[in-house]
């Protein structure tokens, strides 16, 4: 039994924006306005426009290899197992914390209504009791809609979706109808000027839940080996996605910060809040008196999330389902049901999302983790594509990237900027995550429970100079680390960081004969 090609372009394209419209759109507006101040407006540009150079490259890689759980197949054609595990490894642990993270934004707005959802601990919103139940609830309902009928996820995805966009469009036109301060925008290209200006952008791409919010463009590449059309429905859910969902945030932050009271921030940008933390919109329309634009809010802040959490289930099981493919976990993680749905791989993410509904950080440290675990991910797009690019120059490639060789290096240098500005208070906390996913690695290698050969070690070296190269550069870099690589500066590393790594990465590909790269090309599109 195998999985069904059965998403339409139109249902891939609006999985990808559905999956990418959760809670950041209710939090991101205000904790990019607070460390950028209007030019936020710029921050939201820089890591759209950033994100979609970075989705093109897995446009013409996911219609070449149109598989399930593309984040884990795709490296393991190119570069073998070691490298294929250390991303599917880092990718699964960054998607698996997706979900329960919107059931607790989905909770933490519905405690407006029902207090004893939640808490305060330190100052942080944490589930009581009766709110662990309801979160279990919410994951099991998320799992069952995506394990018992297709229809059903298909329908309850076009519902969540249209009920979300035409609120966001509300939101903005409201907002900018009722209460626009043009002057609230002084200062959005003045920041442009200095560095401290810039470096507050930067920071709010990656810490402010810009580059969250994009992340959702990956449902395209796992769910690519379900998918009809494929030269059409993969590049239009992958880049499409991003590029609407732009123009979405842009409004947003436009709207937010021209309906702002000027004395909200007439103190600085970083103190910007609300009483009662009722999140940022909400809290403009009830200082406006927008009362039954507060009640939809309030709504929508539940079934956002909602929708995400439902889409971020599919997507993390065809990762693990990818992993048991290769071979990396027990093939029972394979078990499809009637359905043809990977009931297995959601059972045990279900499970582990479970455990994870213990106390978590606050909702935007948890956002930088999950971005700098998922850039390591994004940067094997462009490195893979230039070694295919390489190895097997004249395949037929339903879609081919233009400008490849200017794209590529741009892509892989945008994700490694990305993983820097996330700041040495989370590349610690990732660097813990890939040790111990090393750790588990060589553990399945002595127990042969991997077979590992020598091209497969040599084609996996690279990662090592990577990995460490950009905990290094954090630690000693301007985003929480000893400052000794300044600002400006940091840039010139990364590059000739990134340039370095990308030769690497290239010169150590799997370079196999003709019928043995055939047969592995064959393989990864046949499961």
């Amino acid at each position: 039994m195998s999985l069904n090609r059965r998403f339409t372009p139109l249902h891939l394209l609006l999985i990808s924006i559905n999956g990418m419209v959760g809670s950041a759109w209710l939090f991101a507006p205000l904790y990019a306005a607070k460390i950028a101040g209007p030019a936020a407006i710029m921050a939201w540009l820089i890591g759209g426009l950033g994100t979609a150079v970075i989705a093109l490259t897995f446009a013409e890689l996911s219609v070449m290899f149109p598989v399930a759980g593309g984040t884990a197949q795709i490296p393991q054609v190119t570069h073998g197992v070691l490298t294929s595990f250390m991303v599917s490894w880092i990718a699964w642990l960054s998607a698996l914390t997706m979900a329960p993270i919107e059931v607790q934004a989905m909770l933490q707005y519905a405690s407006t209504y029902f207090s004893s959802l939640t808490h305060l601990q330190d100052g942080i919103p944490v589930l009581t009791g009766m709110g662990m139940i309801v979160a279990v609830l919410l994951m099991m309902l998320m799992c069952v809609v995506n394990v018992a009928s297709y229809n059903g996820l298909v329908r309850s995805n076009f519902v969540i979706f249209s009920f979300k966009v035409f609120v966001i469009l509300l939101t903005i036109f409201v907002l900018i109808n009722s209460s626009f301060h043009s002057n609230n925008f002084i200062g959005t290209f003045g920041s442009t000027t200095t560095f401290s200006g810039w470096q507050a952008i930067l920071t709010a791409v990656a810490t402010g839940g810009i580059a969250f919010a994009f992340t959702g463009f990956k449902h395209g590449v796992e769910l690519a080996g379900e998918t009809k059309q494929q030269a059409i429905a993969i590049p239009l859910a992958i880049v499409g996605s991003v590029l609407i969902c732009l123009l979405l945030y842009l409004g947003l932050q436009v709207a937010f910060i021209g309906a702002l009271n000027p004395d909200a921030f007439q103190n600085g940008w970083s103190l910007l809040g609300f009483a009662g933390d009722v999140g940022p919109f909400a809290g403009l329309a009830a200082g406006l008196g927008l009362v039954w634009l507060l009640k939809l809010l309030y709504i929508d802040a539940v079934i956002s999330p909602g929708g995400a959490g439902l889409i971020y289930v599919t997507s993390t099981a065809r990762i693990l389902y990818a992993m048991s493919q290769i071979g990396y976990l027990p093939k029972w993680l394979q078990y499809l049901n009637k359905q043809h749905f990977p009931v297995a791989a959601i059972l045990v993410n279900f499970i582990f999302g479970v455990f994870l509904f213990l106390p978590l950080p606050g909702w935007q440290a948890m956002v930088s983790f999950l971005v700098s675990g998922m850039v390591i991910s994004y940067a094997m797009g462009p490195v893979s594509l230039i070694c295919l690019r390489l190895e097997r120059p004249n395949d037929p490639r339903a879609f081919r990237l233009p400008a490849a060789n200017l794209i590529c290096p741009l892509a892989f240098y945008f994700c490694n900027l990305l993983s820097y500005w996330c700041g040495w208070d989370t590349i610690w906390k990732l660097a813990i995550a890939i040790l111990i996913g090393a750790f588990l690695f060589g553990i399945a290698v002595l127990r042969k429970q991997i077979k590992i050969t020598n091209y497969n070690v040599r084609s996996g070296l690279w990662m090592i100079p990577y990995l460490s190269g950009l905990v290094l550069i954090s630690y000693l870099g301007a985003y929480g680390g000893k400052q000794i690589i300044p600002f400006g500066w940091d840039f010139v590393v990364i590059a000739i960081f990134s340039a370095v790594i990308l030769y690497l990465a290239i010169a150590s590909r799997a370079t196999l004969s003709e019928q043995i790269m055939d047969a592995r090309l064959q393989q990864a599109i046949s499961t």
